[in-house]
């Protein structure tokens, strides 16, 4: 599996957490489409909104848009595609998630690293640009990311937790 570019870097006033961009705009196979590198960023941020992480923005003018992966009329890849531009930042989460993004998304987290768990559930052979964008393989890599939240909401001594990292 390739290495992934450093993640989370400061886009104006918000946190970047990865964009496809950075993907095919870098050492991409040159046989698959260019959607194929937020393949990996949907599955996460999918991930995140159905399970109530999703920042404050998607109650109001975006709950047509979570709509469509709740009835999974698009696919995790596609939908962050189509809804933000490829692009995965902090806006879309809320503190909760945020905290969790920045420990388990971002390579050197206190978490297992997320692309280190997407590789060992899914097939991403010969890189993890070439998983398919499914939602049977978000159905196999969904289990591992709650275990991971859980982990991160129980932390062992020595981890830092989001209760540890929010002000409230």
């Amino acid at each position: 599996m390739a290495p992934t570019p450093s993640l989370s870097r400061r886009w104006g006033k918000r946190l970047k957490y990865d964009d496809a961009s950075w993907h095919y705009g870098g050492d991409f196979p040159e046989d698959l489409p260019n959607e194929n590198g937020a393949t990996h960023i949907g599955m996460f941020v999918a991930w995140a909104l159905l399970n109530g992480l999703q920042g404050p923005e998607y109650d109001d003018e975006m709950a047509d848009a979570l709509a469509a992966l709740q009835n999974r009329t698009a696919t995790p890849g596609e939908w962050v595609l189509e809804h933000c531009d490829g692009k995965f930042i902090d806006a879309d989460l809320n503190d909760q998630g945020n905290a969790f993004a920045q420990a388990y998304y971002e390579a050197g987290g206190t978490l297992a690293d997320y692309i280190n768990d997407y590789g060992g559930v899914l097939d991403t052979e010969p890189t993890l640009y070439h998983t398919a964008d499914s939602w049977e393989n978000f159905d196999k890599l969904a289990p591992v990311i709650s275990q991971r939240f859980e982990e991160f909401q129980s932390p062992s001594p020595g981890r830092t937790g989001w209760r540890r990292l929010l002000p409230f």
